[in-house]
C-alpha cells in the first residue's frame, strides 16, 4: 500500500515497529508451530488465546516462532521495498517501510510506505504501484514451495475455529506435493502459512481501488475512468460479503477512506510494454485472490 504523506520520515520509529512486528509475529508463529508439531488445529480461540499471550514473554517459544515470523516479515518487507526502490529510481521522496504490529494470531496488519513527492506521470505511478506486489510475490514463492513441501495430509487441517482458504497459487503447489488430496485435508506448515498471509496481502493490495496498488495500476491504465472502476470494485465486495463478512467492512472503509487518488500532472498514456506488463498484475491478482480467505 502507498500512502501520500507530507510529514518527514521517522527512521527510529520504522525500526521500532519492525522489531515490534518481529516480536508479535514470533509469538503468533510459536503457537502455529506448536499446533503443527502436535497435529492440533491451526488456531482455536479458547485453547490458544492464553498460550499465545504467554508466548510474548517466553524466549524459547519466540525462537520457535521464527519459522513463521521471518518469512512473513521478509515477504512484507520485499513488497514495500519494491515500492521504495521504485521511488528511489524516480527520485521520489519516500520513507522506509512502517510495519503495523498487532497481538493477534498472525501478529501484524502488514506495512506501508509514505510518499511525500508528487507522482507526476502515469508511467511513474504504474512502476511504483506494480513494483511492490511483484517483489513481494517473487520473495514469497520459495517460502511457499518449501512450506507446502513441509506440510502434511491430515484430517485435522479443516478443524479449529478458523479454516484458511486456498488461492490458486497455493493449490498449484499442493497439487505437486499432494496429488489427489483435497485442499481441506492438507495441513500447511507455518512457513507456508506465512506465505499464505503474503498472498492474501498481495490480493488485497491489487484490488482496483483508489489508494491500493491495484488502484494506482488502474489509474495508470485508464486515467479518469479509474474512479468509476474503483466504485464498481467496492460495490462488488458487497455480494462477496455473503461468503466472507469482513468484505463488508473493507467495502465501507475503502469507500470512505480509500478512493482518493494522488493527482497526476502528466496524463500521457502508458507505453505498450507497460500495458502488457499490467497483465502480470492481473495474473497475480487472479492466483492470489480468495472469495472466502477465512472460514469460521
Amino acid at each position: 500500500m502507498i500512502i501520500e504523506e507530507q510529514a518527514r520520515p521517522r527512521y527510529l520509529l520504522a525500526l521500532f515497529l519492525l522489531l515490534l512486528s518481529l516480536w508479535t509475529t514470533c509469538a503468533a508463529g510459536s503457537r502455529m508451530v506448536h499446533n503443527f508439531q502436535n497435529n492440533l488445529p491451526a488456531f482455536r480461540f479458547e485453547q490458544d488465546a492464553i498460550p499465545l499471550f504467554s508466548a510474548f514473554f517466553d524466549s524459547s517459544l519466540l525462537w520457535s516462532g521464527l519459522a513463521f515470523a521471518l518469512p512473513l516479515i521478509l515477504i512484507l518487507l520485499a513488497h514495500e521495498l519494491g515500492h521504495y526502490f521504485a521511488c528511489l529510481y524516480y527520485q521520489l521522496d519516500a520513507s522506509l517501510p512502517y510495519f503495523l504490529p498487532v497481538p493477534t494470531f498472525i501478529g501484524t496488519f502488514g506495512a506501508f510506505i509514505r510518499i511525500r513527492s508528487i507522482i507526476y506521470s502515469r508511467t511513474v505511478l504504474f512502476d511504483v504501484g506494480i513494483a511492490g506486489p511483484v517483489a513481494g510475490f517473487v520473495v514469497l514463492l520459495p517460502f511457499l514451495f518449501y512450506g507446502v513441501w513441509m506440510s502434511r495430509a491430515s484430517e485435522i487441517a479443516a478443524a479449529g475455529d478458523m479454516v484458511f482458504g486456498t488461492p490458486l497459487v497455493v493449490r498449484f503447489f499442493e497439487s505437486i506435493f499432494f496429488p489427489g488430496i483435497a485442499p481441506e485435508k492438507i495441513y500447511l506448515h507455518p512457513m507456508a502459512r506465512a506465505a499464505w498471509v503474503g498472498i492474501f496481502a498481495t490480493a488485497l493490495n491489487l484490488l482496483p481501488i483508489g489508494q491500493l496498488d491495484g488502484g494506482h495500476i488502474i489509474y495508470s491504465l485508464t486515467g479518469r475512468w479509474a474512479s468509476r472502476i474503483s466504485l464498481a470494485a467496492i460495490i462488488a465486495l458487497i455480494p462477496l460479503g455473503y461468503f466472507y463478512p469482513p468484505w463488508w467492512g473493507w467495502a465501507v472503509a475503502l469507500y470512505f477512506f480509500g478512493r482518493r487518488h494522488p493527482r497526476i500532472h502528466d496524463e500521457t498514456p502508458l507505453n505498450p510494454q507497460r500495458k502488457a506488463f499490467a497483465l502480470i498484475g492481473l495474473a497475480l491478482f487472479i492466483v492470489c485472490f480468495m472469495v472466502a480467505p477465512l472460514g469460521y
